[in-house]
């Protein structure tokens, strides 16, 4: 019914159309969530009549505005924007059943608003994946930053206030200052700001000047959240669960990394950043990043606090990949970026489950809770599995291109480094499940119990899961960190045009 170049615009309108729907039912949770259901439904259908053609070869595009000679805000959809527009719409349905579970579980207010900035962000994600060329990309990713604002100020204590202020002063402050010259200076270096196969930028720039454009880029997108500038991602914990499912995985550190991969192809090409040498900087800062934020994690006690370190070392495996500049890479960091959103969204998923069952956030006190919540713990084991690496789960094809691509670049340290991390994720994800099925119950009685001298207020007889549509969706995700590992050939077959440009 609709032309090709007709479901790219609909990508876009279709979540803004949900948001104004879900504004007018708000009177109504029943129908407010049955608008958000049914438009995640609506938007993945898109998706689906979208992804076969451009795995194909086709590559609709579709003109937003025309500005400037040379600048507009176009569409144009590729394999890399296709793999990461399939990921967000998939994940934003499991995403709202899960938001409904918790939003109701834990009786939060606002929920109407929740879930509009919710649908805003996932168009302004859906942008970032069709975007055509670097103005596009780069107003979208500001549309992203600003509609998740509200969602990690969700709370509007001290705290939430805060922590948005910190989230979106180092987004906002990094984009503009950074992102924005570089998109400029590019501009006026080559004429055009196209994402073309290949880059774009080879024969107008050398070695040095790449390199500070490089690194303009890889700092302006902040999303992506290498060191020094990663704190808007812990301190946005302070928002609901689901909202550090869309952060982590479903839009925004995605964005991030996803807006590191096509810059890196489309922009430089991984054949002009080989030759140069221009991406070496970036690949030692990525692998502190990768290492560092490791160590981070194993220091920190509360549950979401570790999970969001992670997060940030999970992300400087693709920017490794992005600038080891290899086909093999490229190939392991969209896999990552795959990967890792599943994974992930598990994890999160679970810490939300644990909180909306006992108000627990500390690890310390999670002894035990997996012979209450299996479900939930089972859950987090396999998706830490997943992100760990281990066969056969979909996180370790990712980790296999990476390390490839790393031997690819005669890069022996970087595989070591690879390899320090994988013993670094085991150590910070491996105690929570042991904890919680081995470990002596915590809450069978008020009294201080001698292993730690807790203290708990859990009824542990009356222990039980979290509700069905809080533990139900770590589940699929799970199950779906397995089908990964066996659907990864279509997945690389989707890459391939990609990195053999």
């Amino acid at each position: 019914m609709f032309s090709l170049e007709m479901h790219v615009a609909l990508a876009l309108f279709i979540p803004l159309a949900g948001a104004l729907g879900i504004a007018l039912t708000g009177f109504e949770k029943n129908i407010r969530e049955s608008v958000t259901l049914v438009t995640a439904a609506v938007l993945f259908l898109n998706i689906l009549q979208i992804a076969p053609e451009v795995f194909s070869g086709a590559r609709p595009e579709f003109l937003l505005i025309s500005t400037l000679p040379g600048l507009s805000l176009s569409l144009k959809v590729e394999p890399l924007g296709m793999i990461f527009a399939c990921v967000a719409s998939t994940l934003w349905i499991i995403n709202s059943l899960y938001s409904i579970g918790y939003m109701r579980g834990n009786q939060e207010p606002k929920q109407t608003r929740f879930y509009v900035c919710f649908a805003i962000a996932i168009s302004a994600a859906m942008g970032i994946a069709f975007a055509g060329n670097l103005l596009t990309l780069f107003v979208f990713y500001e549309v992203l930053s600003l509609s998740t604002y509200p969602l990690v100020t969700h709370k509007g204590n001290a705290d939430a206030l805060k922590g948005g202020r910190i989230y979106l002063g180092i987004l906002l402050g990094t984009s503009i200052g950074l992102f924005l010259p570089a998109i400029i200076w590019t501009w006026t270096l080559t004429g055009t700001v196209d994402f073309v196969p290949g880059g774009i930028l080879e024969g107008h720039v050398g070695a040095g000047i790449a390199g500070v454009l490089l690194f303009l880029f890889m700092y302006g997108i902040g999303k992506a959240a290498l060191m020094p500038i990663h704190r808007w991602l812990p301190s946005a914990m302070v928002a609901p669960t689901p909202v550090s499912a869309l952060l982590h995985a479903v839009a925004v550190v995605k964005a991030g990394v996803f807006s590191v991969l096509k810059v890196i192809v489309y922009i430089f090409g991984i054949d002009f950043l080989t030759e140069t040498g221009s991406a070496d900087w970036l690949m030692w800062i990525a692998a502190y990043t990768l290492v560092a934020a490791s160590v981070v994690a194993l220091t920190k006690d509360n549950l979401k606090a570790r999970l969001a370190y992670s997060t940030i070392s999970q992300l400087a495996y693709i920017v490794v990949a992005a600038s080891l500049a290899t086909p093999a890479a490229v190939a392991g960091g969209t896999l990552q970026i795959v990967m890792h959103a599943f994974g992930k969204i598990t994890l999160f998923f679970c810490a939300g489950a644990i909180y909306t069952a006992t108000k627990k956030t500390e690890i310390k006190d999670m002894r035990g809770l997996g012979r209450k919540m299996p479900i939930t713990f089972l859950a987090f084991f396999i998706g830490s599995l997943s992100i760990i690496g281990v066969p056969p789960l979909g996180g370790s094809w990712s980790k296999f291109y990476i390390m490839l691509g790393a031997y690819e670049a005669d890069q022996l340290i970087i595989m070591f480094v690879l390899l320090v991390s994988s013993l670094l994720n085991i150590g910070y994800l491996m105690p929570i499940v042991i904890r919680g099925f081995f470990y002596a119950p915590l809450g069978k009685t008020d009294r201080e119990m001698e292993t730690g001298k807790e203290r708990s207020f859990l009824d542990w007889n009356n222990m039980r899961e979290a509700p069905v549509l809080c533990h139900l969706p770590p589940a699929l995700t799970a199950l779906a960190c397995i089908a990964l590992f066996l659907l990864v050939d279509p997945i690389y077959n989707a890459i391939l045009p990609v990195i053999s440009q």
